[in-house]
């Protein structure tokens, strides 16, 4: 199992705007065909204001998912939106322990 971990740092101010373009792209992905992924807001502490997680089976599932961003207009265009509200992104992939 891959989990795929996304990180938005949003500008000052810009936290609802981060949120919404997040559920914006959540949408696009359902409307692709691909799985929702969940999205968290931060409560306390530092670190990334929004995050969304989404597992794949394995990684041929991941690139497959990847794929498929990457060739979708709308996506990429969201994803371009998203960068001109955020200061900072991460992505990280980790792999099942067990």
């Amino acid at each position: 199992m891959i989990l795929e971990t996304t990180n938005y740092y949003p500008l000052p101010g810009k936290e609802a705007e981060v949120l919404a373009q997040r559920r914006t792209a959540t949408a696009i992905r359902v409307a692709l065909g691909l799985e929702p992924g969940e999205i968290f807001v931060r409560l306390d502490g530092q670190g990334p204001s929004v995050k969304w997680q989404c597992r794949f089976a394995d990684a041929a599932q991941f690139e497959a998912d990847m794929a498929a961003r990457a060739s979708s207009g709308e996506f990429i265009a969201a994803r371009k939106q998203m960068h001109a509200l955020i200061e900072r992104f991460e992505r990280h992939l980790h792999e099942s322990a067990d």
